[in-house]
């Protein structure tokens, strides 16, 4: 770990971080040394984030607090992530894992409504259990438009550009195309521009009203 990732942080004012980071202190009691490089614990520093990044927002969250929740240094901390940044970014890329998986699936040939409702109602679950993911979007919006990674904007783009050209395959209905591009948007407004407003509901029910609204999209 370098003591450059230290100072790209905006928590480095803290002025005992560099105690923390520079060389790591024997844990006390409950606390969880900075030498643990499980997976586990990565996803938990994760978890943690996402609660406080939405309680709090990012801006209002250090790695201090973060820490705290978890029972753990700073210095566990910076084993996994160099900064705050990474943590939102690690957090955003978790959507990114669904849009591969489904755009893996279409292939290069022209996409079928049947497809394509096979791929939103296998997603329809998966996105709901990230359901806080989306509340966080909602609530960081601004910190979450100053993330810049080179192989994230490229992933990024690719997933858009790939998006556009299965609705722009003629070879397909424009009917069909216009069908897959509203139900895609049915998916998506309903969790990303909602906010908490179905925060009420549990995700079986709004698993259960999206598939409805789905289906009477794609086949009217």
């Amino acid at each position: 770990m370098s003591q450059t990732a230290a100072h790209a942080d905006p928590d480095h004012a803290d002025p005992d971080e560099e105690a923390l980071v520079g060389s790591v202190a024997e844990p006390g009691p409950g606390v969880t040394s900075a030498a643990d490089p499980t997976p586990d614990t990565r996803q938990r520093i994760l978890d943690a984030a996402l609660d406080l990044f939405i309680e709090q927002g990012f801006d209002g969250t250090s790695l201090r607090q973060i820490a705290e929740q978890l029972g753990v240094t700073k210095a566990a901390l910076y084993y996994h992530f160099e900064s705050k940044d990474d943590i939102l970014m690690a957090l955003h890329l978790r959507l990114h894992e669904f849009g591969k998986e489904s755009l893996r699936r279409m292939g290069e040939g022209p996409v079928t409504l049947d497809l394509w409702g096979e791929l939103l109602d296998e997603i329809v679950d998966q996105l709901l259990a990230q359901r806080k993911i989306f509340l966080m979007h909602e609530r960081n919006q601004a910190a979450l438009e100053k993330l810049h990674r080179k192989d994230h904007d490229a992933e990024h783009e690719d997933l858009q550009n790939r998006f556009r050209t299965v609705l722009a395959d003629t070879r397909v209905p424009l009917e069909d195309r216009v069908r897959m591009a509203a139900s895609f948007g049915v998916v998506f407004s309903s969790l990303f521009l909602s906010g908490d407003a179905f925060s009420s509901t549990t995700d079986e029910e709004l698993a259960g009203m999206l598939r409805v609204v789905i289906r009477n999209v794609l086949r009217g």
